[in-house]
């Protein structure tokens, strides 16, 4: 049974509702450090501050929740009556982020990995920048070692998007994905989130400036990826964009945004484009307490899916949320492969395929795994090693999609 919202958040939610953001930000913050909060007339303080670290949050859910049990559109709920204070926790609100305190030790913080574990030294590992109306990010770009052995040749590229609290190098060390683009001659970038725009480094997917073309952060992500096409003999058929949490909610907006830039998306324990348009809606996307989001495309983006089906911070039902939304309501023949990975996890994968038997829609769900990328290095973080590994299923899919001019 999905236990009752605590009333800290419930007061954080009413507070952003009534307008007042830099309060509902400031009682928010003081618990994330497990510190009393003042009440909310103590608050004010005329100050603004960077938007909340989003993809953090969670309540507990049902541990067997899975993608084929979810599929149905739920109303949000009511506001619950404000539970008692629970005697376990310090401040009665260490519940709000029990999906981030079950992690494992070591994956809670970015880690600092050592240069090694970043790519392979047969190609290049480096820092840039872009600039534009929305402002500047750094990103970390690899450039494998073909592209200077053939340069005449046309590469695939992938913009990789990390989740809250992780870096580029961070991410990069995780996924491993410079090491499974250095065998498939492909570049990766990994662009970086700055704590001006958020205090945690989260992708701001929840707010309505930074869904749209043009504008925000995806004008942004795909000019980074317009940069290095410039910059780079780049095949223009195959650029690819993929994302954890955060970065997976960031990647479904970017690809909705720009699908004539990207060929194909993944989206690892992310959210569908348009589930929230602010704060509150963003807490419910993330319990499962959402309307489905419909795409007013006519065709679908080709998009693999990975979500734990005992995830606490991203409900399993947002998986299931990002195959239809990438669908655009097109409906495929849908075959469903069961396995267990080298490393034990067994796992749900969705296949639907086109009329010519190509795989364009994948969904995977993966038994008893919470928020981490599956199959992933524990040189990063937020990580779980035992599979199955996203990162090679990822790029196996990317490549087998281009874009049609």
């Amino acid at each position: 049974m999905t236990k009752p919202i605590p009333d800290e958040m419930v007061q954080a939610v009413r507070l952003t509702r009534s307008g007042r953001l830099s309060e509902a930000t400031d009682f928010i913050q003081r618990l994330l450090r497990g510190r009393p909060s003042p009440s909310p007339s103590d608050e004010t303080t005329g100050q603004t501050r960077s938007p909340l670290t989003i993809d953090v949050m969670a309540v507990d859910i049902t541990a067997s929740a899975s993608h084929e049990t979810s599929a149905t559109p739920l109303e949000p709920a009511p506001s619950p009556a404000p539970p008692k204070p629970d005697p376990s926790s310090q401040h009665g609100s260490a519940r709000i982020f029990e999906g981030l305190q079950s992690l494992p030790a070591g994956l809670k913080k970015a880690k600092h990995a050592a240069p090694s574990d970043l790519a392979p030294a047969a190609g290049a590992f480096i820092t840039k920048s872009l600039s534009n109306a929305a402002g500047k990010r750094d990103y970390k770009l690899y450039i494998p070692s073909v592209a200077s052995r053939s340069p005449h040749e046309p590469r695939p590229l992938i913009i990789m998007l990390h989740g809250c609290t992780q870096s580029a190098d961070d991410f990069a060390a995780g996924t491993r994905m410079n090491f499974a683009a250095e065998g498939n001659g492909c570049f990766v970038a990994y662009p970086e989130q700055i704590a001006a725009a958020n205090t945690s480094k989260c992708w701001n997917w929840f707010e309505t400036k930074h869904q749209s073309r043009g504008r925000g952060e995806p004008s942004l992500i795909a000019g980074i990826a317009e940069q290095i096409m410039k910059d780079h003999n780049i095949d223009p058929r195959r650029v690819y964009i993929a994302g954890l949490s955060a970065g997976g909610a960031a990647a479904s907006v970017v690809a909705e945004a720009y699908p004539d830039i990207f060929a194909a998306a993944g989206v690892h324990s992310g959210l569908a484009c348009g589930v929230a348009r602010d704060m509150p809606s963003a807490f419910a996307a993330m319990q499962g307490r959402h309307g489905l989001y419909t795409s007013t495309r006519e065709s679908l983006i080709p998009t693999i899916v990975f979500h734990g089906d005992a995830d606490k911070t991203v409900h399993p039902r947002n998986g299931a949320d990002v195959v239809a939304g990438a669908a655009a309501g097109n409906t495929y023949p849908r075959e469903v492969e069961r396995g267990i990975s080298p490393g034990g996890r067994s796992f749900t994968r969705s296949i639907q395929r086109n009329e010519g038997g190509q795989s364009v829609i994948e969904d995977w769900v993966i038994h008893g795994a919470g928020h981490a990328w599956s199959g992933g290095s524990p040189a990063g973080s937020f990580t779980d090693p035992s599979g199955p590994d996203a990162t090679t299923e990822m790029l196996r899919f990317f490549l087998a999609h281009a874009r049609s001019e």
